[in-house]
Formats: C-alpha cells, sequence, structure tokens
C-alpha cells in the first residue's frame, strides 16, 4: 500500500481481514493552520478531512441559520408557492397537508401543520396507507379531498411524477402546491407550484441544494410564506410565527431520510439537536421517554431510536400516528401515541427479521448480478426497504427487495451504496416502460412492477450500473482519522471526536485504529442463537483495555477472524461510542474492520 501524505504513520493495513485497505483520511496540517482558521488541530482536520472549506470551519464549528440559510426565492416554484398559501390563510380557505409515509413525510407535514395553525388556520392531514393506496397521490384521494371542501392541496414528501394525479385535480378546481425532492423528470405535473431542487429546470444555485430533504425544503417554504405575509402587514395584529421552534422536527427528518449532512443539513441539525435537548416538543420528548432515552441526543439518535419508530405507523400500523404524534402540544396524548408507535416498532421488527432471512435466501442467486434484485410473495411491503438495507450491508451492492401482492404487483423498495444513483437507473427504467410506478434519489428508490417484469427490470439496473458498482466495488478503502495506543480509547477521547460533530450521511463518525492488542474474550451476541453481532474484549502492551461490538458481523469475513484470532495480535477499526450503564459511563469500539498486528 502506498504511504500516505506527510510523514510515515502506523497501521498500514494493505489488506484487512474484510479485504480492505486502511488510508488516512487527511494529511497532518501545517504548524499553526488550524488556528488561523478559528480551530484546534483536531477540528481542523476532521472538517477539513470531511471537505469543508478552509474558510467554513469557523461557521461550521458554530453554525447559525443567518450563516446557511439560502434566499428561499432562490428555489424555482417557492415564491409562487408561498403566495398561494398566503392567499389560503388570509381569505380562511380549507387547506389539507397530504404526506408520504415516511419520517420525511411526517415531518415535513408536521412543519408546515404547525405554521399553518400558528398563523391562525387550521388545515388537515392525509397520510396514505402504504398497502392499500401505495405511494404518492392517487386520483380517488384528490377528488374525495376535494368534495370534502379542500380548496388547496400541500403535497410533500411526492407528487413530482404525479402527472395524472395533479391534471386530474386541476380538471377539479383543486389546487396544489408540490414540496419534493425526488427525481424529476422533463416534464413537469400540473400543479400551482412544484418546489424542488432537483428538478431539471432549476437554476445551478438552486440545484445545489438537491440534497436537502422534503423537511429542510418545507422549512424555508415556511420562512417564504412568512415573508410573503409579513409583506400584507399580516403580522401587524398577530405575533409572526417563529420559525426556530420547528428546528428539532426539520433535524429529526434529515437525519432519518439519510441525506447528506453537508451544508445547510448540518446546520439544520446541529441547531435542531440543540433545541431537542430541551424537550420543547412533546411527541419527540415522549418517543425519548418510551425508549428509555434520557442523554441530550445526537444525529444518531434521530435515525436509531425516534426515525424506525415514526416509521412503524406507515409501515405496520396507522399511517398518519407521526404527524399527530410531532403536531400534538398535549403531554398526555403525546404518551399514547408514543406508546402505540414503540408497540409498532416491535411488531414491525419481527416482521422484518422473517423478510431479511427470506430475502438473504433468496439474493444467493444474485451473487454475479451488480445489482441485488430479490422478490416474494407474501412479503409485508412496510418492511422491504429494511430489508433493502440489509441486504446492500451484507452484500456490499446495491439492493432492491419486492413484496410481490395477490394481484400480482411488486411493490419493492432499494437501497443503494456510495456512487451508484440508484433513483436515476429506477426513473430511467420507469421511463423505458418496464415499471409500473418508481422514483427516488440517488441512495433510495421505491419501485411498483407486475411480477412477471421483475427479471427485465433487474436485468436494466445491472446493464446500467454495473460499472458504476464495479467502480465503487475496486475503490472499497477504511478511511482512519486517527491511531491512538489502547489506553487511549476511553471517554475523554469520545468526547473531543464530537467537536465536528453532528456526524451522519456523508459527514462520517470519525473512525481511529487502535493496537495492537491480544483479544482477551469474543463471543457471538444477539436476540436468537448464536447471535448476529460479535462482542469483544481486548488488552494493550500499555495496560489498556478496549471492549466493543461489531454489529451484524459474526458470519462476516471480519466476523470470523475474531473467533479464530485465540492469541494473534491485531489492530482494531472502528468509532468509540459512549455507554451509559447504571449512572457509569464508559467508551467502547464499534468496529467497522480488524487485521492481524505486523
Amino acid at each position: 500500500m502506498a504511504e500516505p501524505d506527510g510523514p510515515p504513520r502506523p497501521f498500514q493495513v494493505s489488506r484487512s481481514a474484510s479485504g480492505r485497505a486502511w488510508s488516512w483520511r487527511a494529511a497532518p496540517l501545517p504548524l499553526g493552520e488550524a488556528q488561523r482558521m478559528g480551530a484546534d488541530d483536531l477540528a481542523a482536520s476532521l472538517l477539513l478531512s470531511r471537505g469543508c472549506a478552509p474558510a467554513d470551519v469557523a461557521r461550521l464549528l458554530h453554525p447559525t441559520l443567518k450563516d446557511w440559510m439560502p434566499n428561499p426565492s432562490l428555489f424555482a416554484g417557492m415564491d409562487a408557492g408561498a403566495r398561494r398559501i398566503a392567499d389560503a390563510v388570509v381569505a380562511g380557505e380549507a387547506i389539507t397537508v397530504f404526506a408520504d409515509y415516511d419520517v420525511d413525510g411526517a415531518t415535513s407535514a408536521a412543519v408546515l401543520i404547525r405554521l399553518l395553525r400558528q398563523l391562525g388556520a387550521t388545515p388537515g392531514h392525509y397520510i396514505p396507507d402504504r398497502l392499500l393506496e401505495g405511494y404518492g397521490p392517487s386520483i380517488d384521494a384528490l377528488l374525495a379531498l376535494r368534495a370534502q371542501g379542500t380548496a388547496l392541496l400541500l403535497l410533500l414528501d411526492c407528487g413530482t411524477q404525479a402527472f395524472a394525479e395533479l391534471q386530474a385535480a386541476k380538471q377539479a378546481g383543486l389546487d396544489v402546491v408540490v414540496v419534493d425532492h425526488h427525481k424529476a423528470s422533463t416534464a413537469l405535473p400540473a400543479a400551482v407550484a412544484l418546489v424542488n431542487p432537483n428538478r431539471l429546470d432549476e437554476s445551478p444555485e438552486a440545484a445545489a441544494f438537491g440534497h436537502v430533504c422534503t423537511a429542510g425544503l418545507a422549512f424555508l417554504l415556511a420562512a417564504a410564506v412568512n415573508r410573503e405575509l409579513r409583506a400584507r402587514g399580516y403580522f401587524a395584529s398577530r405575533p409572526e410565527p417563529k420559525l426556530a421552534e420547528l428546528l428539532e422536527i426539520v433535524a429529526l427528518g434529515t437525519v432519518a431520510d439519510v441525506v447528506p449532512l453537508l451544508g445547510l443539513n448540518r446546520a439544520l441539525v446541529a441547531l435542531g439537536l440543540r433545541r431537542m435537548a430541551d424537550r420543547r416538543n412533546p411527541g419527540i420528548a415522549a418517543l425519548f421517554d418510551i425508549a428509555g432515552h434520557s442523554r441530550p441526543p445526537q444525529a444518531d439518535d434521530l435515525g436509531f431510536v425516534l426515525g424506525p419508530r415514526i416509521n412503524a405507523g406507515g409501515r405496520v400500523g396507522q399511517a398518519d400516528l407521526g404527524v399527530r404524534l410531532l403536531t400534538t402540544d398535549d403531554p398526555g396524548e403525546a404518551a399514547l401515541l408514543a406508546a402505540e408507535l414503540d408497540r409498532l416498532n416491535i411488531e414491525r421488527r419481527a416482521i422484518e427479521a422473517a423478510v431479511v432471512e427470506e430475502a438473504l435466501a433468496a439474493a444467493a442467486s444474485t451473487a454475479n448480478a451488480a445489482v441485488a434484485v430479490v422478490s416474494g410473495a407474501g412479503w409485508h411491503p412496510g418492511v422491504v426497504g429494511i430489508a433493502a438495507a440489509r441486504l446492500k450491508e451484507k452484500l456490499g451492492k446495491p439492493a432492491i427487495v419486492i413484496a410481490i401482492g395477490a394481484d400480482g404487483i411488486g411493490k419493492g423498495s432499494g437501497r443503494s451504496v456510495d456512487g451508484v444513483d440508484l433513483g436515476a437507473a429506477v426513473l430511467a427504467a420507469k421511463d423505458a416502460g418496464l415499471l409500473l410506478a418508481g422514483g427516488g434519489h440517488a441512495m433510495a428508490a421505491g419501485v411498483a412492477v407486475a411480477d412477471g417484469g421483475i427479471d427485465r427490470f433487474a436485468a436494466f439496473l445491472n446493464d446500467r450500473l454495473a460499472g458504476a458498482v464495479a467502480a465503487a466495488s475496486t475503490e472499497r478503502t477504511l478511511a482512519i482519522d486517527l491511531a491512538v495506543a489502547p489506553a487511549g480509547v476511553n471517554v475523554a477521547l469520545a468526547e473531543a471526536l464530537a467537536v465536528a460533530a453532528p456526524y451522519g450521511q456523508g459527514w462520517p463518525s470519525p473512525r481511529i485504529a487502535t493496537g495492537p492488542l491480544r483479544l482477551l474474550k469474543v463471543d457471538r451476541v444477539g436476540k436468537t442463537a448464536p447471535g448476529d453481532h460479535i462482542r469483544f474484549v481486548a488488552s494493550g502492551p500499555d495496560g489498556g483495555r478496549v471492549q466493543g461490538v461489531a454489529f451484524r458481523a459474526a458470519d462476516s469475513a471480519m466476523g470470523q477472524f475474531l473467533l479464530g484470532a485465540g492469541d494473534t495480535p491485531v489492530y482494531l477499526a472502528g468509532r468509540i461510542a459512549l455507554n451509559e450503564w447504571q449512572g457509569r459511563t464508559r467508551a467502547e469500539l464499534h468496529l467497522d474492520d480488524a487485521a492481524p498486528a505486523r
């Protein structure tokens, strides 16, 4: 393996237990360079190695909306959408918020419902049933809402591809404002306004925000509505809504939708987490309580504690539970809704486990394919996205899991790997007539396909994405931020590394390498025997002891290496996490890789 730039470093691993080379994420900084940027060496190194421009280091460490929020008018459709919403508020028209059933849909709906209530409106909401209605609006649903009196529909996290549905709405006299971030076609649907930075006719400046999820775009729309009503003098006799009160909801949607935590997204999440620590939103506070979570929240908690529970309503329960939870101001109601979502999440995990097991077995036949496309009759369509994520992790390539219904229609969800744009490929397959419906973004997509067309769809994806998947596979390396002695894996280091948080998609948590270590104890653990995870305890020559876990690694090459290492000295690489137990906090290593110590 080639030497990194700068002085030689330890842990020169050319091939690890998982078959990867270890590389250094950044070269050492010249003396005094970090101070000139307004940071210490560790903070500056972490930020620069994640793509931060030197001029942005200080404002990334201390983000404000003023520094990062663009003028909403930058986006096509934003001013038209804000004007139509303002008209409806002033005139007292009936407004309905229609949103997708996932976390981004729930949070974007909650942002605009809370805004409209503060403006004096009484909006309704409509979340389609995943099993009965599927993704996005149906003509029947839109016409029914119009018949019930809705004059303005806010269509969130869907609608960019709803051509026939929005044409029917227009003919029925229903005005629709779409806020979405999914891939767009050359044609646009018949909406009063379509706010989507991924429109093909968007300006380059606005298209640079294509990584912002719908919750973030809804926040920008809220700012535009406030500005429009301010210009009309609407707030002369009533208080103007405080947009900062919506930030914790926006942060939740941003992290849970797995969009890159870059630029505006980072600022929204960092500021939202600060407010979330004060437990101001009754629904979010109740969800943390039911999960037994009491420490200040981190970005990971939004993705792994809150997100799955809110999603559970749309996957296996009542689709609007998440919206109701995030919009209630009654702590008692919030506690009841959180308890129901927690119960549904437990049910979802059981259903998921069965589907994942069958999907993994079916994936054995896709070993030579660039994209793993598997299908099964009777699989619950509410968990196919999670199953696809598990397949992607296991196989190291994009995966799509399709549940075939009794009507012969397959409804599926896909997850991709870095460098492979799955959403664009799915949209191309739809344009080629291979799908009944489909769309998404680079890392995730949804499809509807006739049972007899799955093989042709899989062949299309393999032909289109083989090169990108091969390139992503050959470029597999493990990026290391810091090398420490075993005794250095401690609480103080974990707290120091938090300086560049929040971490997440596109802004990875710092990874450390440590060793040499001897494994004192290695066990398979998990809820079902023999256990999917590896838990270990190791010691170093400096007297330091490192303990931690390798999640879902028991049957992997790394897991087998750890189980068979014996007295062989090893290097370990992973991310430090803080574990609280019975009032005591300790550091543990969440393992990403291991290698023999040379």
